[in-house]
């Protein structure tokens, strides 16, 4: 029988200095603990101990040349999770806060994240502390040359497939495959999100933003709500919150906010235009990070060196990064009357936060099962791949919808309190954890 400190205590002093993988053990296993406990196959098996210890962690130097023709050395990494279900498969971060307790943590959510989709995927992550922020496109395509010449040794399409996530988008898969097929000679499915010309799938970038709209559609729905003049905040401005502020429009929805490092903007018209959106991918694409040309150009109030959430809204979307919404936060957004937050940030939410909404009982998607329309989407790239055909823009939007309602069903499903609230993050941490740890203990060991 597991106690739920001890257990933490014991992995803390595995992993010193890991504060943010330790952190979202603890989310999964408070959740999850009383049904390992209850499961003799699950204590034969110690699935804790096993569940909780990468498969194997790689981690090498990148030497690059820049444009001054100086050597420059960054750290590379590879964490392979768990694949009890299938491929490793999860993103690549180049951004100069990787470390490797950063990817420990978002490796072990994408366990249970790709375990919610239904799909055949294990789960891992990857990345660099080199930030492509203010490189140029020579220097990052030679990065990332020297980076996939160390990455490919340990790739392939049936055993890890990486992704993109920030810092890494079109530009540097491209440049990631292209160095993969001079080393490998091959055309296979070994990354995802990469361009349609060369197997990419339609929609991919926008999957994370449109599936966060689905499961919210979905939340609403299960209670006896709509989408439909519904006011939102959301946070960041990038792939993610371009895609969720397309979908909130199409479903009827209003995003009134849009954020980045230096503040956030205030549109009262709403982030509703093609014009609009052309413009965040802009500022995305320029590598501008900051949000208040938007303001300048739409002339919309900037609010500078604040964050949205007290903005007075319906539905509040975290979209940016890890823990960006706090307890005083969602404090604010409860007194302001939210009736929904869905992180749509890897661990947006910090866990005070969490439990304040709960105990205020307000409807709370956790990441792992609402930003999952991302790699949800990256699994039917892998299919595609593998069946060597390509499926229409309708065909993956009503797949992607479909897979977001599942995951919406088994978080009602192992989430639904006696009094009738849906506690969404114990939902999902079940859901997932049931599906990897009953394949581990099917597998043997």
């Amino acid at each position: 029988m597991y106690e739920l400190n001890s257990f933490i205590s014991t992995l803390e002093q595995k992993n010193p200095g890991q504060d943010e993988f330790i952190e979202s053990v603890r989310e999964v296993l408070s959740s999850v603990i009383d049904v390992v406990n209850e499961n003799p196959l699950y204590l034969k098996n110690k699935i804790l101990e096993r569940i909780t210890e990468p498969d194997r962690i790689y981690s090498f130097k990148v030497e690059w040349e820049n444009d001054e023709h100086e050597i420059e050395v960054n750290k590379g990494y590879r964490v392979q999770f768990n694949n009890a279900l299938g491929p490793y498969k999860g993103g690549l971060r180049f951004h100069s806060s990787v470390t490797l307790g950063t990817l420990k943590f978002l490796g072990f959510e994408q366990i249970f994240k790709n375990s919610l989709t239904g799909l055949p995927m294990g789960g891992g992550k990857g990345g660099s502390d080199f930030s492509p922020k203010g490189k140029s496109d020579d220097e990052i395509l030679r990065f990332c040359r020297s980076f996939m010449t160390e990455l490919a040794k340990y790739i392939g399409p049936d055993t890890d497939v990486p992704a993109g996530d920030i810092g890494v988008g079109a530009r540097e898969i491209g440049y990631l495959y292209g160095q993969y097929k001079r080393i490998r000679g091959e055309n296979t499915g070994v990354l995802t999100g990469k361009g349609l010309d060369f197997g990419g799938s339609l929609i991919r970038p926008e999957a994370t933003g449109f599936g966060s709209m689905y499961f919210a559609s979905e939340m609403l729905k299960a209670h006896n709500d709509r989408m439909e003049g519904k006011r939102i905040a959301i946070s960041g401005f990038g792939n993610v919150a371009w895609g969720a502020v397309m979908k909130a429009s199409a479903l009827g929805a209003k995003v009134v906010t849009i954020s980045g490092p230096d503040g956030y903007i205030l549109d009262e018209d709403g982030v509703n235009t093609p014009e609009k959106w052309a413009y965040m991918l802009y500022l995305r694409n320029t590598n501008n990070d900051v949000v208040e040309p938007y303001a300048k150009k739409f002339g919309v109030d900037f609010i500078p060196n604040r964050k949205p959430w007290e903005v007075p809204v319906d539905m509040a979307f975290p979209c940016a990064i890890q823990n960006e919404l706090d307890e005083s936060d969602a404090r604010t957004l409860i007194s302001n009357g939210v009736k929904y937050v869905i992180e749509t940030s890897n661990m947006g939410l910090t866990r005070e936060a969490n439990e304040a909404l709960i105990e205020a009982r307000i409807p709370t998607a956790p990441g792992k099962a609402a930003n999952a329309g991302g790699v949800a989407v990256s699994g039917l790239e892998m299919s595609q791949n593998a069946m060597h055909l390509k499926w229409t823009r309708e065909e993956v939007d009503e797949k992607l919808k479909g897979i977001m309602a599942g995951i919406h069903e088994s978080c009602i499903r192992e989430g639904k309190e006696k009094d009738g609230y849906i506690n969404y993050q114990k939902g999902a941490n079940i859901s997932g954890f049931k599906k990897v740890a009953d394949a581990m203990c099917q597998l043997g060991y």
